[in-house]
Parts: C-alpha cells; sequence; structure tokens
C-alpha cells in the first residue's frame, strides 16, 4: 500500500488504525473479560446448556410432544441471571419482571386504543429512566393520548411488589374483568411460586412499569439492573442500565418455518460489555491486581549454568499438564526470579541447585509465605497440583 501511496514522498501519510468497530484488548482486560464468560458459559452449562454455532441459520424440525408448563423454564431463565449476577460480584442488583399480556389488558382496561398500545408501550418503557410525570406529557401531548386514559395508566405502572401485588391485581375489578391481564397475572402468580422455591424472591420485583419495547415478546418479560451502593467503588454503575434482559416470544421462531407451527421460546440477552466496563472500573478504582496468566510454577535456579537442567524440568512439568515459566536469560539472579513471581502472582517457585541436583529433590517455595520444602524429584507434579487446587 505505501508502494501504491508513493512511498513517503508527496503529501500522501500512511497511518495504521484501529478499524472502526472494534478495539484492542490489553491481557488485564482480557483475564477480566475470560472470567466473564468464564461465569456465564460455567451457569449454562450447570442447567444443561448445549453449545452451538450457527454460520448459517437454519430451522430444524422437531416436536414437543403433549403440554409443558411454560412458566418452569421462565423461572429457570431467571435463576440463571441470578446466578451469573451473583457468580460475578457485581453488587446488589435487582430483577424486574412483567408480563405482556398483562401491559395489553392494563392498557385496554384504561382506555388506550388498540391502534395505541405499541407506542404508549414505548413510553412505559422508559419510566427507568424519566419521572412519570414527563411519560405523561410524553404520553398525552405528543402521542395523543387523553389525560384520562394517561392518569389510569398511572396509577397502575407506578406500582411493584411481589405475591402480595400479584393477588391484589387477580381482585382489581377492573383488570380482572381482562381475559389477556386475567391470564397474565394467573401465570405471573405460578412465575412467583416457582421463583420461591428456587429461593431467589428476595432479589425479584413485580414491576408493572417494565415494558421492553420489541414487538416479539409474548408474555414474561424481566430486566436486571445493578443498585447503586453507598461507598461503592464504582459512582457510574447506577447510570449503566440493564445488565441482562428476556422474555417469552413464542410466535417468533414459527415464523420462519414453512409449517407455521407454534415455536415455545424464552430466552435472555446478558449485557457483556456493560460489565466488563463496570468491572474495569472497579479494578482501576481499588488497584486490585489482576493475574492475566494461569502459571502455576516458576521453575528458577540457584545458581549459574543451570540453564539444561531448568530446561528438563520444565519439560517434565509440561508434559505432565502443569502450567509453567521459565526465564529466558541463560543466568538468571534468584532475586529477579522470585520478583518476577511477586509481579505477576505466580504462586510457586521451583527452585533448582547444585546441592539439589545430587540430593534428587526440588525446593518448592511458596511465594506468598515464602515457605520452602524440599520435594522428591517424582513427587513435585503431585505436589505442585495438590498445594494449586486449594481454594
Amino acid at each position: 500500500m505505501k508502494a501504491q501511496l508513493g512511498g513517503d514522498e508527496g503529501k500522501h501519510k500512511f497511518v495504521l488504525k484501529t478499524p472502526k468497530g472494534t478495539r484492542d484488548y490489553n491481557p488485564k482486560q482480557m483475564a477480566i473479560r475470560e472470567r466473564v464468560f468464564s461465569a456465564i458459559i460455567t451457569c449454562f452449562k450447570r442447567h444443561g446448556a448445549e453449545v452451538i454455532d450457527t454460520p448459517v441459520f437454519e430451522l430444524k424440525d422437531f416436536d414437543i410432544a403433549g403440554q409443558f408448563d411454560p412458566m418452569i423454564p421462565d423461572a429457570e431463565c431467571l435463576k440463571i441471571v441470578h446466578e451469573i449476577l451473583s457468580d460475578l460480584q457485581l453488587g446488589d442488583f435487582l430483577i424486574k419482571v412483567n408480563d405482556r399480556r398483562i401491559l395489553d389488558g392494563m392498557f385496554a382496561v384504561c382506555g388506550v386504543p388498540d391502534s395505541k398500545f405499541r407506542t404508549i408501550c414505548s413510553s412505559v418503557d422508559k419510566l427507568d429512566k424519566m419521572p412519570w410525570e414527563e411519560v405523561r406529557s410524553e404520553m398525552v401531548g405528543e402521542k395523543g393520548l387523553s389525560p384520562e386514559a394517561a392518569d389510569r395508566i398511572g396509577e397502575y405502572v407506578q406500582l411493584h411488589g411481589g405475591l402480595d401485588l400479584i393477588e391484589r391485581l387477580l381482585q382489581d375489578p377492573k383488570l380482572s374483568q381482562n381475559k389477556l391481564a386475567k391470564e397474565g397475572l394467573g401465570d405471573m402468580k405460578l412465575l412467583f411460586e416457582y421463583l420461591t422455591l428456587f429461593g431467589i424472591t428476595g432479589k425479584i420485583s413485580f414491576d408493572l412499569s417494565l415494558a421492553r419495547g420489541l414487538d416479539y415478546y409474548t408474555g414474561v418479560i424481566f430486566e436486571a439492573v445493578l443498585l447503586q451502593q453507598e461507598n461503592d467503588h464504582v459512582e457510574e454503575a447506577a447510570s449503566v442500565g440493564s445488565v441482562a434482559g428476556g422474555g417469552r416470544y413464542d410466535g417468533l421462531v414459527g415464523m420462519f418455518d414453512p409449517k407455521g407451527r407454534k415455536v415455545p421460546c424464552v430466552g435472555v440477552s446478558i449485557g457483556i460489555e456493560r460489565i466488563f466496563s463496570i468491572l474495569e472500573q472497579r479494578v482501576e478504582a481499588s488497584e486490585e491486581k489482576i493475574r492475566t496468566t494461569e502459571t502455576q510454577v516458576l521453575v528458577a535456579s540457584a545458581q549459574k549454568k543451570l540453564l539444561e537442567e531448568r530446561l528438563k524440568l520444565i519439560s517434565e512439568l509440561w508434559d505432565a499438564g502443569i502450567k509453567a515459566e521459565v526465564l529466558y536469560k541463560k543466568n538468571p539472579k534468584l532475586l529477579n526470579q522470585l520478583q518476577y513471581c511477586e509481579d505477576t502472582g505466580i504462586p510457586l517457585v521451583a527452585i533448582v541447585g547444585e546441592q539439589e541436583l545430587k540430593d534428587g529433590v526440588v525446593k518448592l517455595r511458596v511465594v506468598a509465605t515464602r515457605e520452602e520444602v524440599n520435594v522428591r524429584r517424582e513427587s513435585l507434579v503431585e505436589e505442585i497440583r495438590m498445594r494449586t487446587s486449594r481454594p
């Protein structure tokens, strides 16, 4: 390309830039990302998830025999979100849940015309960012809803709670007469009963302001948000928005099936980039040391001219599946080797010296405590595995 531009002559300049829409990640950032992905993948596998790769979209034929209770997978989906956020230790969080049928029923009994359901739903969806007065003003002033209908909506969308609220709404003289709302509230009650069995209702809130503007949702919808805590290192956490969201979309997949079959589905989207940003900011603020390697042991030498012995030993460790490193200098000072372990977080040092070679042992040093113990060479692999497998 430089040749095509005429080399260094003239006004043309050749500048290397990161392509738009991409970014570089340094080792510390990659360690954080790997931790996030590992927690998510581990959680999904714990719940029987399978890994797929779909370079081409396909719809495979399958049948669901008999009836099943959709609230069970919905509850499990919420349990998965709860586990992921707990495992990542992001701080206090809340999972808001609602149901599109309850929303549509609520709009109907409040006097919202059918043609305005979706546009009013998008206004309600802004309640996590705007006060009710501004949302009401948008409904009436911009979207042409009557002030009376807006006020009736306001009585509902500012409610949140648990089973008690669901029971109260099931007795509501207006909602109880609407088929969609009654159906949605009945399923929401069942959902909360399952969530109680899962032991996570303390982090779940039935929130009538939750709308999630996507039209393809057909039932339960949910969104997970982080809650700002006092003395939190990350002041921006409250303004990050949701870190996970999803719901039931029973009509979406069937749109692509030539036979038009209904395919029940529930799914969740995890806000990877938002979670990554939160953790990265937290690490920077706390000056926490992040290990960027998984090295279990550094093979070191105590005297000069022991390069061959170091290479022999590290080869034995590699062949046994031990994650090990060695410094590339021929005769590194022992102090420098130990300092390298301190700087990079390597927990163990396997030291070979002239006396150790004569005795058939390796001196194993615990970096954190500076404890040293002589280990028979044939027992070294097992000793390293035992010491690095401890919590």
